[in-house]
């Protein structure tokens, strides 16, 4: 079986021969270089699975290996080693397309953990895209490059912002991101930033020992640990407060926690993902979030347009989720029903036309969906908004401000029409169905769904 090949590039003599006899421990044949004019040399002659540079050369440094590699070999990872310290230098490499780095002075099992996962990497066949295709569907330019830069994401480590509005599918990004990198058989942890009590962050991120506070049973894992080897996911990572901002870049940073009621940090291995759907720029230049940990976070960043941008990837987005959401048969949608849906701005975007789609499945009494099976906000289920505006309420479709979800909103729209017409009936629901325009069964789903009794 042929050994894994590693090049190693550093002008310090003992620095090479540290890494050659660690990897040559690993079962690892590896070849050095002191110069970047000799490590082009060794490129050209030979095939590496993995190339370790230090950054500071005689005649250059490590981006212009990373740049070189970039352009000339690409496909296999590079590791950069930096000086303690020298954050901004990794940062630099890692947007340069460096796998990841390693800080001197070298950690040994820091080092061999990296080196498992780069060589992992180099022996996943090239990927051709058709998984994510199949996850993050569409065929529009926008998608393709989406799909593209989600590829190349993958076989890398740096840190990934992601950003898009509500519903775009940011956290499904960030899955097949980890699902198609070295750590996909590794733990995926995902974590909603905002929906974490404040005064229980520390514990549930890195962890805390037992007795340390009141109801700490037991020793407990943090989401840190619990990622360990594979992915952490921080959504809507705008809503962490400053005092846990400061903690998180030390963790990120120095790679290591330190649970609550505990002496000591504990090492920790993680690829970082982050998302939000707040304008972090704009947080941090009002202060409430750290500059430090934004650029820390967003050394890579990765736009998920929103549906209305891309409104040809609406008809094979509404034929999946109706085959996907069908009990039976799927139904098929009219040309009249995909037309409406692409003039449509999806203010909730793929989130909401999933909702939409299972609405109409179920409330669809015909062999296929029309535009009246849809009952988009302000032009279906006209009646139901026209009820509620009679009733002056604050919650009519056409003055949907964003401050709650389009679900929150249209719950709320349906509810206060359908109790109305309750009211003008004397509860009598065949009667508030005919008032409302729509059919038995459609009432009594909508009253079951909205918990009226």
């Amino acid at each position: 079986m042929t050994l894994p090949q590693v090049l190693i590039i550093d002008d310090e003599a003992d620095i090479r021969a540290l890494l050659e006899l660690t990897l040559g421990r690993m079962n690892i044949e590896t070849r050095s270089a002191g110069d970047v004019a000799s490590a082009f040399a060794l490129l050209e002659e030979y095939r590496f699975d993995l190339c370790l540079t230090d950054m500071r050369l005689p005649d250059g440094d490590g981006l212009d290996i990373v740049r070189h590699i970039e352009e000339h070999h690409r496909g296999l990872p590079v590791a950069v080693i930096t000086a303690h310290g020298s954050m901004e230098t990794a940062i630099a490499a890692l947007k340069g397309g460096a796998f990841d780095f390693v800080c001197k002075p070298l950690n040994i099992n820091e080092l061999r953990a990296l080196v498992r996962s780069a060589l992992n990497l180099s022996k996943q066949a090239p990927s051709d895209g058709s998984n994510a295709a199949t996850k993050l569907l569409g065929d529009s330019q926008t998608m393709k490059s989406v799909r593209a830069l989600i590829e190349r994401l993958a076989r890398g480590q740096a840190p990934v912002y992601i950003t898009g509005e509500s519903g775009t599918g940011k956290e499904l990004a960030a899955r097949l991101i980890h699902d198609l990198g070295p750590r996909a058989g590794r733990p995926f942890v995902a974590v909603n930033c905002g929906a974490i009590p404040e005064q229980l962050m520390e514990s549930e991120f890195f962890g805390h020992k037992k007795g340390s506070f009141t109801g700490a049973f037991s020793d407990k894992d943090g989401l840190f640990k619990t990622a360990t080897g594979g992915t952490l996911f921080l959504d809507e990572v705008g809503d962490l407060p400053v005092p846990m901002q400061v903690k998180l870049l030390r963790a990120i940073q120095e790679k290591a926690v330190r649970p609550v009621g505990s002496q000591q940090e504990v090492a920790v291995d993680v690829r970082i993902l982050s998302a939000t759907h707040k304008n972090l720029h704009d947080l941090v230049r009002t202060g409430a979030f750290r500059q430090d940990l934004y650029y820390r976070l967003n050394v890579i960043e990765l736009v998920i347009p929103p549906l209305r941008e891309r409104a040809e990837d609406i008809p094979a987005l509404a034929a999946h989720l109706a085959t996907k959401l069908s009990t039976g048969r799927p139904l098929p949608l009219t040309v009249q029903a995909l037309a409406t849906l692409k003039k449509y701005a999806f203010p909730g975007n793929v989130r909401e036309l999933e909702n939409i789609m299972e609405r109409a499945l179920t409330l669809c009494e015909g062999d296929e969906i029309d535009v009246a099976d849809l009952r988009l906000p302000g032009q279906v289920g006209a009646r139901l908004t026209e009820e509620t505006a009679d009733e002056h309420t604050p919650f009519e479709a056409a003055n949907y401000t964003g401050e709650q979800s389009l679900d929150e909103h249209l719950a709320q729209v349906e509810r206060a029409a359908i109790e109305k017409a309750l009211r003008d009936t004397h509860q009598n629901k065949t009667a508030a169905a005919r008032e409302l325009g729509i059919t038995f069964r459609a009432l009594r789903y909508k009253l079951e769904k909205l918990g009226i009794e």
